[in-house]
């Protein structure tokens, strides 16, 4: 709704964080994010946006 402070992370299946695909303050609205994942193995990963009060985990699955 407003501009806040955003965190858009990749997690493995133990719940680590690997990678930070984003880490700023931006304004609302929508966005794109490239993820490469041509060296990870093939497996289940999440991923978590953090942003104000809002935090969302959702899962994804790599196939190789």
């Amino acid at each position: 709704k407003e501009k806040s402070d955003v965190k858009l992370t990749v997690l493995n299946s133990l719940g680590e964080e690997f990678a930070v695909l984003v880490n700023e303050e931006q304004e609302k609205g929508y966005f794109n994010v490239e993820f490469d994942g041509s060296k990870l193995t093939s497996g289940v990963y999440f991923y978590q946006l953090r942003a104000q009060n809002f935090v969302e985990t959702k899962k994804m699955i790599l196939l190789r």
